[in-house]
Parts: C-alpha cells; structure tokens; sequence
C-alpha cells in the first residue's frame, strides 16, 4: 500500500519475540508495506525517529520498556502524538484493554493475529489519517 506523496506506508513492529516479528513482517510486506523491526522499547524509540513510521504495532510484555510504557512514551511526544499504536498481547481481558487505552493505543490486536486481522488494523489507521488530513484545511 503506498501513499501517493511519500511511498510506502511504514509499519513499525516491535515485539522480543522474533517469531512474532517475522511473521508481522512477512504478513505486512506481501500486502506493500515497509516494515521496520524492533526487538523492545528502547530500540523502537530510536528507530521512531530514524524512520518515522505512520503505524506502529507494539507488543505489551517485554523485558525493559513494556508496551504500556512504550505507547505512553510515543503519544506524549508532540510530533508522535497522532501516529496510530496498536497494542499486540496475548492477553484479552477488559483490564488489559483498559490499560492499553490509558497508555494512548488506537487499537488492541489479539496474538495469534492473522494476515487479515493485521492489514485491516493498518489500513483502518491509515486510511483514517487520510481522510482526517482531506477533511483539515
């Protein structure tokens, strides 16, 4: 998926996992985007402003700086505010919903996710930017 001005859509996955992070991987590039990878917290702030994804997936348990911390550290950010995080866990609770809404997440995605149910979270995001952006003066 490209966006016309600026090429592909960036997709940053952040997950210790690299199971996880593959499969995000090759999922997201099939569907045409460019994807950055990072292992936890501290390695996705840098690579956040080296890159400057437009969709950032993050996973919640991760040794250092969790995904709780590391959502809430990217919207207190001015410049990051808007760009979309979607938390990634295997936990479904209310509580833990709650918890990722609270940090600033967009969304909340469910591991094992499917191919599907990661381009849709990308595309709801971006084409919600989009729109936000036509309808702003």
């Amino acid at each position: 998926m490209s966006n016309a001005s600026t090429g592909p859509v960036k997709v940053l996955v952040i997950d210790d996992s690299n199971t996880i992070r593959r499969s995000a991987e090759l999922f997201l590039r099939q569907a045409g985007y460019e994807v950055i990878l990072a292992e936890d917290g501290f390695d996705a702030l840098s690579k956040i402003t080296d890159y400057e994804p437009q969709v950032i997936f993050v996973d919640i348990m991760m040794p250092r700086l969790d995904g709780y911390q590391t959502c809430a550290l990217i919207k207190q950010n001015p410049t990051l505010r808007s760009t979309p995080v979607i938390m990634l866990s295997s936990k479904d609770g209310i509580f833990d919903r709650a918890r990722g809404r609270l940090a600033g997440s967009d969304r909340y995605l469910t591991k094992p996710f499917t191919r599907e149910g990661l381009i849709a979270a990308v595309c709801e995001h971006i084409n919600a930017h989009v729109s936000a952006s036509v309808v702003s003066p």
